[in-house]
């Protein structure tokens, strides 16, 4: 698309100092500016989960920097064309404006104002199964599965998240990195292996595995057990057994 994000995580909207992550959105909504004002490129602004880092849950209480970071998305979307970080005011100092993309899971936690329509475009995305195999299928692309080999993958785990696709190649690889340790001499040996060898001893080789479909599909079963597990020990329940009280 052409477009030159900056982008900005759930992590920054807090800080140890009033008022600094509120600066650092007007300073980073700048930045944008300057980037189509210079560089002629489109851009944005794009903060990812944004609800984990504004949102209430449960008892949690809102902090002077939420508040502030509220406040100031809030002006962005009504007076996007006047952004001041701190200098002296300027009649002349206009900002174009920014596009402002911010993602999260559960927008309801939110401050409702935020989010109220004119002031927030919101756009719930539900992949369907044609989108999920599209995309399975892209992860893959270096490692040769074919498009029926993975709509088999999606069909056998259906109602997944995308992570769970990608952590299926991940758990491949993790599997075959422990069978390399232990072909090495194990755990114990590794540390020798690798950062006391002799000047002329070469390093171990690890041959990257090819995942396959059947192995793939182990690796999901694994990851299922996992999860059914997570959900069946109800630990945290037990953890925090006295907020119930």
């Amino acid at each position: 698309m052409g477009v030159e994000p900056v982008i900005m995580s759930a992590g920054e909207l807090e800080s140890e100092r009033a008022g600094e992550p509120g600066r650092l959105i007007r300073d980073r909504y700048r930045t944008a500016s300057q980037v189509v004002q210079n560089q002629g490129k489109m851009s944005c602004l794009m903060i990812n989960d944004l609800d984990a880092g504004l949102g209430r849950f449960g008892h949690t209480q809102m902090t002077v920097n939420n508040q502030i970071v509220v406040g100031t998305l809030m002006n962005l979307a009504d007076n996007p064309n006047r952004v001041s970080i701190g200098q002296k005011w300027r009649e002349s100092d206009i900002t174009h404006r920014i596009p402002i993309i911010a993602t999260g899971n559960d927008f309801s936690t939110l401050y409702a104002p935020l989010i109220r329509d004119g002031r927030m475009e919101k756009f719930y995305w539900q992949p369907t199964r044609e989108d999920i195999i599209n995309i399975v299928h892209r992860m893959y692309t270096k490692d040769g599965l074919s498009f029926e080999e993975v709509s088999s993958i999606v069909d056998t785990f259906p109602n997944q998240a995308l992570d769970f696709y990608g952590a299926l190649r991940s758990r491949t690889y993790d599997q075959a990195i422990l069978q390399w340790v232990n072909d090495i001499g194990g755990y114990e040996q590794l540390g020798e292996k690798l950062l006391k060898r002799k000047n002329r001893e070469k390093l171990p080789t690890f041959v990257p595995p090819k995942p396959t479909l059947d192995a793939l599909i182990q690796s999901g079963n694994s990851l299922v057990e996992e999860q059914a597990f997570v959900m069946n020990s109800n630990l945290s329940k037990e953890y925090m057994k006295n907020l119930d009280d």
